[in-house]
């Protein structure tokens, strides 16, 4: 059995749901084929690699800068102000 997996990162919900696919179909691999078999190691590494990208995404989100966070409390301000030109 190889394991193949389609999934958008456009939002959490997704990964979320290709995570909770990717562990369903490790599982499953891993019981065809064996713990030790080459395509349950890989399945897993699947996981891990959905895992990583969630927890990046997230710190992502939650990184701004001081000038963020300035003119998200101070959105009137001179330094805030966006021009088009």
């Amino acid at each position: 059995m190889t394991t193949t997996l389609k999934f958008e990162t456009a939002g959490a919900a997704n990964l979320e749901e290709a995570i909770v696919n990717a562990i369903t179909e490790a599982r499953t691999t891993c019981d065809l084929n064996g713990s030790n078999s080459a395509g349950c190691a890989v399945a897993w590494d699947i996981v891990e690699e959905l895992q990583a990208e969630k927890a990046h995404q997230h710190q992502a989100k939650s990184k701004k800068t001081s000038l963020e966070n300035y003119c998200d409390r101070r959105p009137g301000s001179v330094e805030c102000l966006i021009y088009d030109l």
